[in-house]
């Protein structure tokens, strides 16, 4: 490939949380106003689509509930162990519910991190509200626990880097726009040193989802920009790649070898939808787009399930 592909058959509201499963070879991914769970098959080229009962902002995998087909999920009053059964049947368990701060949040951006915690944040829906009521939590064994994080409008980025000791968070509301982060202590998941990393108003495209190559470098969905950017450790802009809509959304490495970026995207609400038909795609950009050597790390596996549910 010298220029993006297309992966989905479907078209995503609001596609987001791309998760490349090594053990299975597929790529799951979300829409979170469609209220869908998507599973690309590699090896036979297909797609599945799951309904869920809520929004579901971010999932990761987890091999404690069985086989393939399983994952955890925030949706909208908490986080879901979800078993995928014949399309487009789900079976959700809730696993630790949430007492958001106002009405009309949900969960938004997650990941795992490589301790097997599922590091999930907050938001309120109404963006135009510019509600500073947003959180960043982390579920482990010991479960949702206080905070880490409060005071953001749309938290997004999510990321840690390959030894597991920083973590990278952005607020991609047009009002803040930056990405900070955080020396985090792995075996308490304790966060300290808050610093910017970048501040994204100097750049094109808002800071949405994100992901780190095993080079350490951090890779950052450009929302209304059509682009996605990398940054060396030191927050240096490297380059950028074009994608061939306007609202890229989270981006994920995964592919046979591990070189391939997976990108999903929005169907844009104010303006008309593109004529290629592509806006809410999932793009796939190989090493003829990336870059010569650009690999990316297998995702973590959720494994701390609450002691008192599971």
């Amino acid at each position: 490939m010298s220029e993006p592909q297309v992966l989905s058959t479907s078209r995503d509201r609001v596609g987001e949380c791309p998760v490349w499963s090594v053990a299975e070879q597929a790529l799951y991914w979300v829409d979170i106003e469609g209220r869908h769970i998507h599973r690309f098959d590699w090896a036979s080229q297909t797609q599945q689509t799951w309904n869920t009962p809520e929004r579901v902002g971010c999932i990761a995998l987890t091999e404690r509930l069985g086989a393939a087909g399983d994952l955890v999920a925030a949706m909208e009053t908490g986080v879901f162990a979800v078993k995928l059964l014949t399309p487009p049947t789900v079976n959700v368990t809730l696993i630790t519910g949430i007492n958001h701060p106002i009405t009309n949040m949900r969960f938004n951006d997650g990941r795992c991190d490589a301790e097997g915690r599922f590091w999930v944040s907050t938001m309120c829906m109404d963006m135009a509200l510019a509600a500073p009521v947003g959180a960043v939590y982390c579920l482990d064994q010991s479960g949702l626990g206080a905070a880490k994080i409060e005071g953001l409008i749309t938290p997004n980025g999510m990321a840690f880097s390959p030894d597991n000791r920083t973590y990278y968070l952005s607020d991609s509301h047009p009002s803040v726009q930056k990405i900070w982060a955080f020396e985090v202590e792995p075996d308490s998941a304790a966060l300290s040193g808050r610093r910017e990393f970048v501040d994204m108003k100097h750049l094109p495209g808002r800071p949405d989802g994100a992901a780190v190559d095993a080079a350490g470098c951090y890779w950052i969905c450009g929302n209304d920009a059509g682009l996605v950017h990398r940054f060396s450790p030191s927050g240096e802009l490297l380059h950028s790649v074009s994608v061939p809509v306007s609202k890229p959304s989270m981006c994920a490495f995964g592919g046979p070898n591990l070189d391939m970026l997976f990108v999903t995207s929005i169907v844009p609400a104010f303006i008309l939808p593109d004529k290629a038909g592509l806006d809410g795609a999932v793009f796939i950009l190989d090493e003829g787009v990336l870059g010569e050597g650009v690999r990316g790390r297998p995702e973590p596996i959720f494994s701390r399930f609450p002691v008192s549910r599971y």
